[in-house]
């Protein structure tokens, strides 16, 4: 039996691809703003791919490694990772923290790691990894978007031009429908 999670993985990955700078900006405007949109950017798909293919870390539903530059002239690295499932995964935040390290080992470019979680649990916010041994710590922070968090602003996403607030109002849909499943 396929994975329902799995469905929705093809249309995100599309419409982050045709809409990058929309999804930025809808999702992480403070990042948006910091981007140097006159110099382009570029999809690292296969390089992602290489750092982690021998990763058994889990499903990945949406991964997108984006090489842009800031304002000020700087080439950086985003990691995005796009959660669209119904359930938490106790492995989310080690993922992104091993995907960050091997990304910054294999290329040393500096990788923000974003999320963006549509999950329907709204206490599950996974937003920090690491640990601690004998002095010596290791921590990520990862910046984390909630779908479920944009639902109180309904109208507003509808009577957005941005195409993620249609998107979104999909989502929200799905996620009031998914129990009337036959």
């Amino acid at each position: 039996m396929t994975n329902p999670n799995t469905e929705y993985d093809s249309p995100w990955k599309e419409i982050i691809q045709l809409y990058f700078e929309d999804f930025m900006l809808f999702f992480f405007p403070q990042v948006h703003q910091e981007i140097d949109w006159s110099r382009g950017f570029e999809f690292l798909d296969q390089e992602l791919q290489q750092v982690v293919r021998d990763a058994e870390l889990g499903k990945r539903l949406v991964d997108k490694l984006v090489k842009i530059y800031r304002i000020g002239g700087e080439e950086s690295w985003l990691l995005i990772h796009l959660e669209v499932q119904a359930q938490e995964e106790n492995e989310f935040p080690q993922r992104m923290f091993v995907y960050n390290y091997r990304i910054y080992d294999k290329y040393k470019k500096p990788v923000a790691s974003l999320a963006v979680l549509g999950d329907s649990n709204s206490n599950w916010r996974p937003n920090q990894f690491g640990y601690e041994l004998f002095g010596c710590a290791v921590d990520i922070r990862i910046s984390v978007v909630k779908l479920l968090d944009y639902q109180q602003r309904q109208s507003e996403l509808e009577e957005s031009r941005n195409p993620f607030g249609t998107v979104f109002l999909a989502h929200l849909a799905e996620l009031h429908t998914r129990d009337n499943l036959v």
